[in-house]
């Protein structure tokens, strides 16, 4: 049982993690979705915001941002595995697929390895369309140890 506020809100601990446990959520990005990551990331690349000129390319309509798509591994690791009170230190990735408006993206991590003299997890991250691989690779994060008392 978690005894103080702190406790309450803290995700997974560096000891309560093994190889194997996997993390997912789901999201249908929306048109506002586009348009905010836009706003906030400067991205206005037409290809995702003007359609007339996304069909003028290899994708014939718009695609999401391909970083708002993988955006949702953050979402994991802010909010479930580890979760909160870890930090993010680095993540590799791979596009395969266009994400389009309107596509649900299903989110998944996996513990792969543990660091213990680091506290360092490595998590395969994978990011699907239905069934379809969109995006994978691999995210690093720190976390925290319990801290013990006496």
């Amino acid at each position: 049982m978690k005894d103080s506020i702190y406790e309450q809100q803290h995700g997974y601990y560096l000891d309560d993690l093994s190889t194997g446990m996997e993390a997912v959520f789901a999201k249908t990005i929306t048109e506002a979705d586009v348009l905010m990551f836009a706003a906030v990331s400067g991205d206005t690349n037409p290809l995702h915001l003007n359609a007339e000129f996304a069909k003028q390319t290899r994708f014939k309509q718009r695609i999401v941002h391909g970083m708002l798509t993988t955006s949702l591994w953050s979402t994991l690791v802010g909010t479930k595995l580890p979760g909160p009170g870890c930090a993010y230190m680095s993540q590799e990735l791979k596009f395969i697929k266009p994400v389009h408006i309107g596509d649900t993206v299903t989110a998944k991590l996996t513990v792969t390895d543990i660091i213990e003299d680091k506290q360092q997890v490595l998590l395969a991250a994978e990011a699907f369309v239905c069934d379809t691989l969109v995006a994978s690779g691999q995210t690093r994060v720190w976390v925290p140890r319990r801290q013990t008392t006496g």
